[in-house]
């Protein structure tokens, strides 16, 4: 089972190796791990996604990350309500006659090309993890010549936002 975990550490070097070594160390593999600075400058946040089989498991990396120095604060946000973004670039093989059916083709995903050549597009899409791989399955049979996704990054949704989607879902109001 995937599990989401959101760390914030200090940001110094060796960090990262230590952090994902703890994970070599039990077996554990990391699904995706994205790293950058926070709003608090020294500090970056880990968005690290695992694939573990237990909740035992999960309740133990965390312990053992909190038992890291520069380690300050580890939420298993799983459960909770988040907001979710991917990025994805894709290099697709075109032709002249399939160029426009490609750009047409990924536009309700608001995704745009970034980088044009003879043979191929570049494009670009963020988005729920769900909606970088049904694009990805639609691109696939154009041939995909290079892919690089980011893995997600996530937030908790403030107990405002939550409380409000949860109203309007019982108004059966559809929420993007």
């Amino acid at each position: 089972m995937n599990r989401i975990l959101s760390v914030i550490v200090n940001n110094r070097m060796g960090v990262l190796n230590r952090i994902t070594g703890l994970f070599l160390k039990r077996g554990i593999n990391i699904q995706s791990i994205t790293v950058g600075p926070t709003e608090t400058e020294g500090l970056s946040r880990m968005t690290i996604v695992l694939n573990v089989d237990s909740e035992r498991t999960t309740e133990q990396v965390i312990k053992q990350l909190h038992k890291q120095i520069d380690v300050l604060k580890v939420f298993d946000i799983t459960e909770q309500a988040t907001v979710t973004r991917e990025l994805v670039l894709i290099r697709v093989a075109v032709t002249p006659q399939t160029r426009a059916e490609v750009t047409g083709l990924i536009e309700p995903f608001r995704a745009s090309i970034i980088d044009v050549g003879r043979e191929s597009l570049t494009i670009q899409a963020t988005g729920r993890t769900e909606k970088i791989d049904a694009l990805i399955a639609l691109l696939r049979p154009y041939g995909i010549k290079e892919l690089a996704r980011t893995g997600i990054t996530a937030l908790t949704r403030d107990s405002d936002t939550v409380n409000e989607v949860a109203r309007l879902n019982k108004a059966n109001v559809v929420v993007l």
